[in-house]
């Protein structure tokens, strides 16, 4: 009898350790996001023009999402909601401000962690409030607040930043204006992180936050060399000037070139596009070395996402100020114990479903402001969905919906002008034919109307669906960063 004690005690402890190896949990989290990364932008996306080894890399140790959003913005600077969603599992709809201001009543990941002991580290660009930034995290390197490095602040080349002030204040004598290129100073201050003692004996939740490949596109030298122009093909969906006013033709993105768009000047745009990509790859390698090297990795769940897309010549278009595919699918890459190695999910995501995942790979319990969707049963198993449909809003007047069938639409109401597209991504993913004004679809555009109506109303968008009373007076004005 005590023999048999022994053996069935030790099937025990034998199954519970197969269990734990099946369903590992990291205690750090490690978050690289890049500023207007397209989904097209990588290597493991199938893209063949553009170079980026250490993000392929990264997807083939995780789980690669090829159907990640940002759910859109109601002006210009998209990346403001959207980091503030990544940060905070909040919609759109529901940030102040679109997130330029995040009140204490929304409870951030970073400030969950803090509160259960972790060592919250920022560096990188911060969009939002210095009050809630301060709330977040306990320590950082250089700080980044605003949208992007205009020129004529010193461009990428000499970002204005200031040293992590653990008293929020941020005094403007602090600031400096750095010799080091953006990319290369933020990830030295991450590998000087992740290489401390600290980040070795206490839990981590490192953000990194770079401010590439947004323009201005000036890579460094051997990046800015690294792509012909003259080899790099147009995007099938290439055109001189979009076809209709979507609502902001005028943005600062849109002026980066003249209209109607010259194909050579596209072209070099994308080359120095893909530069801007590669170098912001070589510093992702950096950091995942240090990583690895500190003895980290084993114990570090790593996010890597965009915060939006970018045009960069489709539709006519330059910049994310629109709903087209290209402007607000992102690419995001999860990896780390528990994660699957070398796995693809078509399955829609949101940014904003980084945080409940997080709080629910941990274990921890979830506060009632977060509002996206835990992608773990994703994780667990790829070929299972968490939504079956993708809302997405631009301003006051454009809104979208994409069912798991493959049809998009996008309705526009522009000082009173409505108009309708409709596309077959499966067929056509490049949205070139739109299927808005044949007979035949009459009935899928009122299934996705309805289908559309049902979806703001689940993100909170009070807009009216009736596009008679949509639209925004001329003088009405929006701005981009």
């Amino acid at each position: 009898m005590r023999v048999l004690s022994i053996i069935l005690a030790a099937l025990i402890i034998s199954n519970s350790a197969v269990a734990q190896q099946k369903n590992p949990r990291a205690k750090n989290i490690l978050i690289i996001y890049s500023d207007d990364h397209s989904y097209h932008a990588l290597g493991a996306a199938g893209n063949k023009y553009v170079l980026t080894p250490n993000l392929d890399k990264l997807a083939k140790s995780g789980l690669m999402f090829t159907q990640a959003h940002v759910m859109g913005g109601h002006q210009g600077a998209v990346c403001i909601p959207s980091r503030a969603m990544l940060l905070t599992g909040r919609y759109v709809n529901r940030l102040p401000g679109d997130g330029s201001t995040i009140p204490d009543s929304i409870v951030s990941l970073p400030e969950i962690l803090r509160a259960k002991g972790y060592n919250t580290y920022h560096t990188g660009k911060w969009h939002s409030d210095k009050a809630s930034h301060s709330r977040m995290f306990s320590t950082g390197g250089d700080i980044f607040f605003g949208g992007m490095h205009f020129p004529k602040f010193g461009g990428q080349e000499h970002p204005t930043v200031y040293l992590y002030d653990s008293t929020g204040v941020y005094d403007e004598k602090r600031k400096r204006t750095s010799d080091t290129y953006s990319t290369t100073l933020y990830a030295d201050h991450a590998i000087q992180f992740l290489s401390s003692t600290t980040a070795k004996t206490k839990p981590f939740f490192c953000y990194v936050a770079f401010t590439s490949p947004h323009d201005p596109r000036t890579p460094p030298d051997k990046f800015s060399r690294m792509y012909e122009p003259a080899k790099i093909p147009l995007p099938a969906n290439f055109l001189i000037k979009h076809p209709f006013d979507n609502g902001d033709l005028n943005v600062r993105d849109e002026q980066l070139l003249p209209v109607p768009r010259d194909p050579d000047a596209i072209k070099k745009d994308i080359a120095l596009y893909y530069g801007m990509v590669s170098e912001m790859d070589a510093q992702v390698g950096r950091i995942l070395e240090t990583l690895e090297k500190s003895g980290l990795k084993e114990n570090t769940f790593i996010v890597f996402a965009g915060d939006n897309g970018l045009a960069v010549g489709q539709h006519g278009l330059l910049g994310k100020q629109n709903l087209y595919e290209h402007s607000i699918r992102v690419p995001m890459i999860l990896s780390g114990p528990g994660v699957p190695i070398n796995k693809k999910t078509d399955a829609f995501t949101y940014l904003s479903d980084i945080t409940p995942t997080i709080i629910d790979y941990l274990k921890l319990p979830r506060p009632t402001s977060v509002e996206g969707r835990s992608l773990l049963p994703v994780i667990q198993d790829p070929t299972k969905k968490v939504r079956s449909s993708i809302y997405n809003v631009y301003g006051h007047w454009s809104r979208s919906i994409k069912s798991e069938d493959g049809f998009k639409l996008i309705v526009y109401n522009v000082d009173g002008i409505a108009t309708t597209q409709l596309f077959n991504l499966k067929k056509d993913p490049f949205e070139i034919k739109d299927l808005s004004k044949e007979p035949a679809y009459r009935e899928k555009i009122m299934q996705m109307r309805q289908l559309l109506k049902q979806q703001m109303a689940a993100a909170f968008d009070n807009l009216n669906i009736d596009l008679s009373n949509w639209g925004r007076t001329k003088n009405q004005k929006s701005r981009g960063s």
